[in-house]
């Protein structure tokens, strides 16, 4: 199995001590508006869903989507996007599954992290994408 990198950042942000369902339905929407986003090439939207940290890694809506576009490309581009289970973080987050198959047919799993932002709306924090078991390069 061969790793992308990786842009998971820990964030200490306030929040709750663990999501419960509703949470984790409006943190699926996050990913959800910028999936879209991306399949729009909406740079600002997608750019919006990324936590403050992200956003400081890349100043600005272009440089974000140029990232995505270089380094996650399955998750701008895809044939499918399909989420799967989410679990709670001890840092009052979220990791969020979503099984992505790529534009030629290749299967990913993504693992998305999310927080709340200081004004309690959920917040993508990073995302580790791998090849699905038993896919070659």
């Amino acid at each position: 199995m061969r790793a992308w990198p990786v842009l998971l950042l820990v964030l200490g942000l306030a929040g709750p001590a663990a999501a419960d369902e509703a949470g984790r339905a409006a943190a699926r929407a996050v990913i959800a508006k910028q999936e879209q986003a991306l399949g729009r090439d909406d740079a600002q939207t997608a750019y919006e869903q990324a936590a403050p940290g992200i956003r400081d890694l890349f100043p600005n809506a272009d440089l974000f989507i140029g990232m995505v576009r270089n380094q996650y490309r399955p998750v701008y581009r895809h044939r499918s996007f399909v989420f799967g289970e989410a679990h709670d973080t001890d840092a009052a987050g979220v990791v969020q599954s979503v099984a992505i198959q790529d534009e030629y047919g290749v299967d990913w799993t993504a693992e998305y992290s999310l927080a709340r932002d200081a004004d309690g709306q959920w917040r993508i924090t990073g995302c580790r994408l791998t090849r699905a078991p038993g896919t070659r390069a």
